[in-house]
């Protein structure tokens, strides 16, 4: 099962009859470098300035759906990409994502209110869901397996180091100007990304005749909407046992059945049923998810956690986060370009990652429950980014030495989109929980009720009386305390599912699948 190759289609080959020279290469990794820097740095902006946003617009049992609108829409369009760049090309397709992300982003920036950012919010998540699994299909396009450990240390260290500047600059923006002005500094970074890949992405592309599954694309988003609508306000808005989660469930429910349905009928379906009868597929599917959902939904809550709790402010905060980022451009450098290309081999590594990635969360929720200092909360946090930068990048590789290459757009999509749907659950889910020890806080202190304390966020606290105040930080320490006890038990989950991953050779050319070894 782990070997089967997905043969609905003959093998095909990179577009033109001669491999990439080693300039056209770094041309186009240099270009692909600024794609991915411009969704790091923006996700890290984003992250640092969500205590301000929520201080001047209100709605913290809404914070999570700035982050959960934008990663929603990318999630959902990652697979529509993945075909589409199948059908028209790669760079017409990452021209359109890129576009339509700076779009959101000036819009993002015009906000007035909660609302209007979360609706822009998703606009701009509609252009990020081109920006990563595009970067990837086209280095798998030009660069073998064997080779591309090296030029994918590299994105992953270009994407850590963007992630590394992205919450120093948010919070330097945020002091100095406002949180509007996080948004529009994508401009001058997108309009570069747009100027290199012209510039160096020249090869023209084999055009192949794909019908496009819009209804399936519509059925999975509405499918993953309605399950997450049910995540996030179950127990919040509404009660678990209320007539509307109900309703929402069993529409969640009904959705998926229909997608399954359909995509097992449908002839060129946006999820293609093969891809599922590769074990390593599936396995890498399930791990990537996992991890995701523990390390985005606890890691949301690292700038709240240090300017709430700890009293620090938003440019500090930034620094205090850089360590995370700082032991993935470590970990990603040294798997790269040592481990993978010279020895070949991507499931020890991992392992040892998602095990040092589950220590270092449990050590963090000690550390946050117990009240310790940053003596040892910055080096858990160092260790989590180490321990993570030697699972994720590799993973990409992995599956995509395992499919033909008639199908790893779609298949490098598709892992994208579990990949996205894992973090995506996890930010939702984080996000109950803060919500839901925020209501149930227990009633009013000195006349002042928690809810509406942390409703109007750090401006009233600083000026509430010290018993409330106190109270408020026990509150936000103990709730993002759980959110990092959740991260731990998750990733523990997918470092036992990586045990089931084969260790297949990695191919050094482009022809079809790899074999497992025997």
């Amino acid at each position: 099962m782990s070997g089967t190759p997905l043969n609905a289609t003959p093998p095909l080959t990179p577009a033109g009859d001669n491999p990439p020279d080693r300039r056209e290469i770094r041309a186009v990794i240099l270009g692909l470098m600024i794609v991915l820097g411009l969704g790091a740095i923006d996700q890290s902006i984003v992250a640092t300035a969500l205590p301000r946003i929520v201080s001047d617009l209100g709605g913290l049992t809404h914070l999570s759906w700035v982050v959960s609108a934008y990663v929603l829409a990318s999630t959902s369009t990652m697979p529509l990409y993945g075909k589409l760049s199948d059908q028209y090309g790669r760079k017409p397709m990452i021209y359109a994502a890129i576009l339509i992300f700076l779009l959101g982003s000036v819009l993002s920036g015009m906000a007035q209110t909660l609302m209007q950012l979360i609706i822009f919010r998703a606009i701009q998540g509609i252009g990020a869901g081109g920006l990563m699994p595009l970067a990837q299909i086209i280095i798998g396009d030009i660069v073998p397996p064997a080779k591309r450990g090296r030029n994918q240390g590299s994105i992953a260290a270009v994407f850590a180091i963007c992630s590394v500047i992205g919450p120093i600059a948010g919070g330097i923006i945020t002091d100095l100007l406002s949180w509007h002005w996080i948004f529009y500094v994508n401009l001058p970074i997108g309009a570069v990304a747009l100027v290199m890949i012209g510039r160096a992405l020249k090869r023209p592309h084999q055009s192949h005749s794909r019908r496009i599954d819009y209804l399936g694309a519509a059925l999975l988003t509405a499918c993953t909407t309605s399950f997450l609508l049910v995540l996030a306000l179950g127990g919040n808005e509404w009660a678990w046992n209320s007539p509307e989660i109900f309703s929402l469930s069993a529409l969640a429910l009904v959705l998926c059945v229909l997608f399954v349905f359909h995509i097992r009928r449908e002839a060129e379906p946006v999820l293609p049923p093969d891809l599922f009868h590769n074990r390593l597929f599936v396995v890498a599917c399930i791990v990537l998810a996992l991890t995701f959902m523990g390390m985005l939904g606890a890691s949301l809550f690292f700038p709240l956690f240090f300017q709430m709790v700890m009293g620090v402010s938003p440019s500090h905060s930034g620094l205090l986060t850089g360590p995370l980022m700082v032991g993935v451009v470590i970990s990603s450098m040294l798997n790269g370009r040592v481990l993978l290309h010279r020895f070949g081999r991507y499931k020890p590594a991992q392992l040892f990652g998602l095990g040092l990635a589950t220590i270092a969360f449990a050590v963090l929720a000690w550390a946050a429950a117990t009240s310790q200092g940053f003596w040892i909360i910055e080096p858990a946090v160092f260790a989590l980014g180490l321990g993570l930068g030697l699972v994720m990048p590799t993973m990409t590789i992995a599956v995509q030495n395992a499919l033909p290459f008639a199908h790893r757009g779609v298949g490098t999509a598709t892992l994208a989109f579990f990949r996205s749907l894992g973090g995506l659950i996890g930010v939702t889910g984080s996000g109950a929980i803060l919500a839901y020890r925020v209501q149930n806080a227990g009633g009013l202190l000195d006349g002042v009720h928690m809810s509406s304390l942390t409703e109007a966020g750090l401006k009233q606290l600083a000026t509430a009386s010290p018993e409330v105040h106190a109270a408020a930080i026990a509150l936000y320490r103990h709730a993002i305390a759980m959110t990092f006890a959740t991260g731990t038990v998750i990733v523990a989950l997918a470092l036992a599912a990586l045990l089931f991953l084969p260790e297949l050779p990695l191919a050094t050319d482009h022809g079809g699948a790899a074999t497992s070894r025997k």
